[in-house]
């Protein structure tokens, strides 16, 4: 999981990207950077940690220009090293091209093997700069056409944005797998992996870049192509379960109503009687105020957790995690002491953490612990852009429930089904475009139109790129999109839940060479 943003034709460009970059800190805090463009050249910086420890005043200020993309990184594919850091900047034959891309690519490995038999050189461990290789090779006339044609050729998640010395481009996966969006500041337009960047920005939400956009901004203003094949979306839905910001709206999905429901399902598929309801912080907060709202149990702050300390689960080194439990979480024990206490939390990994809180809860006087997970058991690993651990690694994988509850100590344990998780975040869409008509009513102006578009025919530029699997080229004007007010409709098939189900959207098969490196931490 990582995060991009991007914004073209600003004049604090690089302090604005700064701060985009800040709100989404939560996406990735191993690394950080940023590359500016001044319409002849591109500047970049790079380093280890948070946003706040990488960029200065004066690296800032080193940043000349008006537009800017930037990009927070955990590590999912190559090792947590400053090589490894984006954005990945390049000089070429056709001139300049940075790039920044939040996914995994499920034929990396191949694709970089056959780049290397042709005699390319890579500087990093990250499938990242695959995607650079094939751009530099691409036989095609512009660069929307040879970012085109190098997408071509990949399979796996990406949400990227890419920077030349004038152009913006912004490319969502066919499959929608990772969030992205549009925004406009002004006169500028703006992009970022969740809108909850434009809030601090005081840029305004335009909409989310659809499965298989490009968008492409430059001096003419900004245009829309759809050069792949239609695919079925399958959204992450684990974005609503953990990933993004509770103040974020992805796909007309209200994160914070989402997770809210899904403690609501939580408590209606799994009650029990108790005294107090907690969350484990923060990640669990929403999900147990509709756990308290439907259950008619009290909510209580039962942990508090120390804000100095990154999340856990963000974390690559399992012993940094261990540690972590008690370093970041402190029970309050007047509010336990005696206490029936059930405890919600989004997600079940490893299960040492949950082990230790248990452990905590009780140490800190609970009578009885019942944990609900906000989500169903995560047997699988994900190969879309997460670093979660290998299958063997992963304690659903190999226990049934009940072996969980009893190595975690708790007295009951119970996760929500794939079924009620996926009806609580289309229920949370329902609410969303609800309160939209609502406002549009109470302004007695009309609502969006439903077929509204955003961009003008007459400014889509012609495309001529290869389709995917190898078909001949096509050409003509691309479409412009017509959306809905919150994009393409979402319904139960539209998610990707590989991690509880299995049902890998994108074959992948690990190479060896990297299960043998993670193993021995390298």
């Amino acid at each position: 999981m990582c995060g991009v943003f991007g914004i073209y034709g600003h004049e604090e460009a690089a302090k604005l990207t700064y701060l985009g970059l800040h709100a989404l800190q939560h996406r990735g805090q191993e690394s950080a950077g940023i590359v500016s463009s001044d319409g002849r050249q591109l500047k970049l910086h790079r380093g280890m940690g948070h946003v706040i420890d990488v960029f200065s005043q004066r690296q800032l200020d080193e940043l000349s220009g008006v537009h800017c993309i930037g990009h927070v990184r955990y590590s999912t594919s190559g090792a947590s090293a400053l090589r490894n850091a984006q954005p990945i900047a390049i000089n070429y034959a056709r001139g300049s091209l940075a790039l920044a891309h939040n996914g995994n690519l499920t034929n990396a490995d191949e694709l970089k093997h056959d780049l290397e038999e042709l005699g390319s050189i890579f500087q990093s461990s990250s499938d990242t700069e695959v995607i650079v290789h094939l751009i530099a090779k691409s036989r095609q006339a512009r660069v929307v056409d040879r970012v085109a044609d190098a997408l071509s050729h990949v399979k796996g998640a990406y949400s990227l944005v890419c920077l030349t010395e004038d152009t913006l481009i912004a490319v969502r996966d066919p499959l929608g797998i990772r969030p992205l969006c549009l925004g406009r500041l002004g006169d500028s337009w703006v992009v970022a992996s969740e809108p909850s960047s434009f809030e601090l920005i005081d840029a305004r939400f335009v909409r989310d870049i659809e499965p298989g956009e490009m968008v492409i901004i430059d001096g003419r203003g900004v245009t829309s192509a759809r050069p792949f094949p239609e695919s079925n979306r399958r959204t992450c839905i684990f974005e609503f379960v953990y990933f993004a910001r509770p103040d974020s709206t992805l796909d007309g999905v209200n994160v914070y109503e989402a997770r809210k429901n899904l403690g609501r399902a939580l408590a209606g598929q799994h009650p029990v009687d108790a005294d107090v309801v907690i969350p484990v912080p923060d990640s669990g907060l929403p999900a147990t105020i509709g756990y308290a709202e439907k259950s008619g149990i009290p909510f209580e702050m039962g942990l508090v957790r120390s804000h100095y300390v990154g999340r856990t689960f963000i974390e690559p080194e399992q012993s940094i995690r261990h540690f972590g439990v008690k370093l970041k979480l402190s029970p309050v024990a007047d509010t336990l002491r005696g206490k029936r206490v059930v405890v919600v939390d989004d997600s079940i990994v490893r299960g040492t953490t949950s082990r230790k809180i248990v452990k905590m809860l009780r140490d800190a006087g609970a009578a009885e612990v019942h944990m609900r997970i906000a989500s169903p058991p995560t047997q699988w690993p994900c190969y879309y852009g997460v670093d979660t651990p290998t299958r063997a690694e992963l304690i659903a994988a190999t226990h049934s429930v009940e072996e969980i509850n009893q190595y975690i100590t708790s007295d009951t344990l119970a996760y929500l089904s794939i079924d009620h998780l996926v009806e609580a975040v289309l229920e949370a869409r329902k609410s969303h475009e609800k309160v939209l008509w609502d406002e549009a009513r109470r302004s007695s102006s009309p609502p969006p139109p439903s077929n509204g578009h955003v961009l003008s025919a007459a400014s889509v530029p012609t495309l001529s790129v290869p389709t995917l699997g190898g078909e001949a080229p096509t050409s003509g004007p691309s479409s412009v999109r017509k959306l809905p007010i919150h994009g393409q409709p979402l319904n139960p098939t539209a998610f990707c839940h590989a991690c509880w189900s299995g049902d890998y959207p994108i074959a992948f098969t690990p190479s060896r060479t990297k299960e043998q490196l993670r193993f021995l931490h390298l």
